[in-house]
């Protein structure tokens, strides 16, 4: 297990800043393995060694990885000037560690996985990858089957791209349509512009699923847990398989 810096561990726990942690240790607030720390840079194994803060043991994960039903309003980054990120929706002891698996537009809602875990989100967005990703999308305008087939050819956008071949499921067709879409990339706008590429417009947009993760319908908008040993198994499993590992 590697040892790290003990004002580097605790910062990144969200228990404060280098300097706050810093003051917390020269006041002997810290405690590692029952003996008052004295020195910030000691070094400790946040996995092994018991640290105290404050008269609160904290419990450190290497890894971390979260599924969040990420609600309207909120954008997927670590940080924005003018929105409220995912982030902001957790924990400080997660929220300092953990950033978003790709992007879902401001609007859009559903399955949002973030972690801290840089090779999974590398292997699960680099586009040679084509994990596909489901979504559930209300349309303003009449889909057809011939529009599944459109879907199923690749769809030229409006920038002279054309899509990979994307599945479209027909839920209900009439003035207002369901549907459900899924796509093996992740283009700006991609879902909303190949509807917009065939003359209809999404109203709403839920992503239902990401590779092997799918969303957990008990969390509402803005609500997340961690993954299960599971999910996180097939997750590893499908990207060891992409990988050809």
């Amino acid at each position: 297990m590697k040892r790290e810096r003990l004002d580097k561990v605790l910062a990144h726990m969200g228990v404060g800043t280098r300097k706050e942690v810093k003051q917390l240790i020269k006041h002997g607030l810290v405690t590692v393995g029952g003996v008052t720390a004295t020195d910030p840079g000691m070094h400790v194994i946040p996995e092994q060694d018991e640290i105290v803060v404050d008269g609160h043991t904290l419990a450190y994960k290497r890894w971390i990885y979260i599924m969040m039903n990420k609600p309207p309003g909120v954008i997927s980054a670590t940080e924005d000037t003018r929105h409220r990120t995912v982030v902001d929706l957790l924990p400080l002891e997660w929220a300092n560690r953990v950033h978003p698996v790709g992007r879902l537009d401001v609007d859009t809602e559903g399955l949002l996985l973030l972690t801290n875990d840089g090779q999974l989100s590398h292997n699960l967005l680099a586009p040679k990858k084509k994990v596909d990703k489901e979504y559930f999308a209300r349309i303003e305008g009449r889909v057809l089957p011939d529009h599944v087939r459109q879907f199923a050819a690749g769809i030229t956008l409006d920038d002279g791209y054309t899509t990979q071949p994307a599945q479209l499921e027909i839920l209900s067709s009439g003035p207002a349509s369901e549907v459900k879409v899924t796509i093996t990339e992740g283009k700006f706008h991609q879902v909303k512009r190949m509807f917009t590429a065939l003359g209809l417009r999404v109203t709403y947009l839920k992503r239902l699923r990401m590779g092997s993760l799918v969303l957990d319908e008990s969390l509402v908008p803005g609500a997340y847990r961690e993954l299960t040993a599971d999910e996180l198994a097939s997750l590893k499993g499908e990207e060891k398989e992409k990988t050809g590992e």
